[in-house]
């Protein structure tokens, strides 16, 4: 029997099912007003090179208005690019973002001269006009950054240029998104009694979780073939972009790229080696996983394909309201007024664009800035997947909210490294919460088993698969070896030979194609810590629902920090230390006792 499809025309999705987008700016003419604006302001900041060794107030000039305008370009970006993902089908949308792209750039190029100059003007010199100057009280985190990265700051004109080359340096990832989720089309899959079902980037997550096992296999390989019919755009635009990276790389005089993309954060490259060694030594959970799936599903062997096989006939079905209270039910020992924030922005002010329709791309993420509400996308398919979703989502946001109330717009934001923790630690405090709740109703635990293997088949195989992936790729690049399409599917396939094991019966060439479906490798070492941040997560959610003195209090601390203090230090304050493999070891505790909890119910 053919899945019904549920994806609408934007123009059909109810208007509670979409973010808020007039709280941003109350249409596109009011957003090009503001373009207009922002552009005709940008010439101030021509005013300051040169200048801001002539003292504090001159500097807290400058910091004023760059701030500013930083805040108003975000806002501008924001709106555009949130617009595209919703719909990509929207042709006002993206021509909203070519120019804010544009102006993104100049400003860039405008702001580049400051930090070389206040490196010229020393340490010493800016620490006394920080304490002169009101203005600038708070900068001295932002200043001690500085002076730690200043063997790789260079000079004024090359800043500039780099500021310059911004744009076009996006060109490579601009190009793979458009050809994922806009021109890229799909072969149509059939059931089991032939009936065709369409293939797109918001149906196929549902699909392939389909209790058709024919259904699910011809969406993965029309899903997988569509991608191969363009590996060598795909990998043409990757290449470009891993080789922008490169020179960026040898620019500012790093050894390597994951080096440099660390360092900003103050993170070591050992924490990376760390998390892929322990996820290396650990496979063989993994193979332990394929293997009771496949005794599970009463198959003789399992494939690629029957990862997302429901365990159970009788999925509970959960509409977007049902899952906000469940998650809020969950999140209840952080305390009355967390879960109030939350449930007022899902269900008042809009954060959550929830809707399956045409155009929209495909995942999840939690966007947003400074003066806006730190808004989420993803597709609610009213199943259990889409609670944890929601509740991955609204970590996030719940985190950008904390840290955008309690920090100046310069430490708001928070580093990757952290971005994973309070996602995945929402994901856990509410899944242990369902367990409990459900735990007499076998179904339900089959659902919720099949629930958290996927969320940990994405973040704790998935990602620290491509996280070896791309070290080799950025290594080979750096190294001037030459690659092609064919050598990216290639190793691609390797490393998930490896991971499957003897267990799982592997399609390899498609398999190989897998790199190409995650724009997230555009984001150097983004990966890995999605894989460093689920551990993290579930340290801290086993001492809370321990009861462990103080967690509650330090885990909130944590959510205000923003930047102000390092990525390590933030996760100290919350309780967890990942200069060693611990908090991955216990992660993996976790994973087995999940794949015992399956064994268990299916004996």
């Amino acid at each position: 029997m053919a899945v019904e499809n549920p994806v609408l025309a934007r123009a059909d999705v109810p208007q509670a099912a979409t973010w808020n987008r007039e709280s941003v700016f109350a249409d596109v003419e009011a957003w090009q007003k503001e373009y207009e604006t922002v552009q005709s302001e940008l010439p101030q900041l021509e005013a300051y090179p040169g200048t801001l060794s002539q003292g504090a107030a001159q500097w807290a000039n400058y910091n004023d208005l760059a701030e500013d305008l930083a805040r108003r370009v975000s806002k501008l970006a924001f709106y555009a690019r949130m617009s595209v993902s919703v719909d990509g089908n929207d042709m006002v949308a993206k021509q909203l973002v070519g120019q804010i792209m544009g102006l993104y750039g100049q400003f860039s190029s405008l702001t580049a001269f400051a930090d070389p100059e206040l490196l010229n003007i020393g340490q010493e010199t800016l620490e006394e006009w920080m304490t002169s100057e009101p203005r600038l009280s708070h900068m001295g985190k932002a200043i001690d950054d500085l002076f730690r990265l200043q063997p790789h700051v260079r000079s004024a004109e090359v800043e500039a240029i780099l500021g310059m080359l911004s744009e076009s340096f996006g060109g490579a990832q601009q190009t793979a998104t458009e050809l994922a989720n806009t021109d890229l089309q799909f072969e149509p899959a059939h059931d089991e009694d032939d009936q065709p079902t369409s293939v797109n980037q918001s149906v196929r997550g549902v699909a392939i979780g389909s209790n058709d096992r024919t259904l699910r296999r011809t969406v993965w390989q029309n899903y997988m073939d569509g991608y191969l019919t363009y590996k060598n755009t795909f990998a043409s635009a990757y290449l470009t972009d891993v080789k922008q990276q490169a020179f960026e790389t040898r620019v500012r005089k790093y050894d390597s790229t994951l080096e440099r993309m660390l360092s900003a954060h103050n993170l070591p490259t050992a924490v990376f080696h760390n998390l892929v060694d322990t996820f290396q030594k650990n496979l063989p959970t993994w193979h332990r996983y394929w293997d009771v799936r496949r005794r599970a599903l009463g198959y003789d062997t399992i494939h690629p394909w029957d990862i997302w096989a429901p365990l159970t006939n009788n999925s509970p079905k959960i509409n977007f309201e049902e899952s906000v209270d469940l998650i809020s039910e969950g999140l209840a020992p952080l305390g009355d007024d967390y879960v109030e924030i939350l449930r007022k922005g899902c269900l008042e002010e809009r954060w959550v664009d929830s809707s399956l329709n045409e155009g929209k791309r495909q995942g999840a993420f939690s966007f947003g800035t400074y003066d806006t509400f730190p808004f989420i996308m993803m597709s609610h398919s009213n199943d259990l997947g889409s609670v944890s979703t929601l509740a991955h989502e609204l970590g996030h946001s719940m985190h950008s909210y904390y840290s955008r109330k309690t920090q100046p717009f310069v430490y708001s934001g928070y580093s990757m490294f952290v971005a994973e923790v309070a996602s995945n630690f929402n994901q856990a405090l509410t899944r242990a919460y369902l367990f409990e709740k459900y735990a007499d109703d076998r179904d339900f635990q089959l659902t919720q088993i099949q629930e958290a293997m996927d969320n940990f088949h994405r973040y704790f195989f998935i990602m620290p698969t491509l996280a070896r992936f791309e070290y080799e790729v950025h290594n080979r690049v750096m190294a001037g070896k030459p690659l092609t399409a064919d050598t990216l599917n290639g190793l691609m396939s390797d490393l998930f030979a490896e991971g499957y094991g003897d267990t799982m019966t592997d399609d390899p060439e498609r398999t190989g194609i897998t790199w190409a479906t995650f724009g997230h490798l555009f984001v150097p070492f983004y990966t890995f810590q999605y894989s460093t941040g689920i551990s993290a997560a579930h340290a801290l959610a086993t001492d809370i629902l321990a009861g462990d003195g103080n967690a509650v209090e330090n885990y909130r601390e944590f959510l205000t920090l923003g930047s102000r203090v390092y990525p390590m230090q933030a996760l100290q304050t919350a309780g967890v230390d990942m200069t060693t493999p611990e908090a991955v070891e216990k992660t993996f505790a976790v994973l087995s006792d999940l794949v015992d909890r399956l064994e268990s119910l299916i004996e």
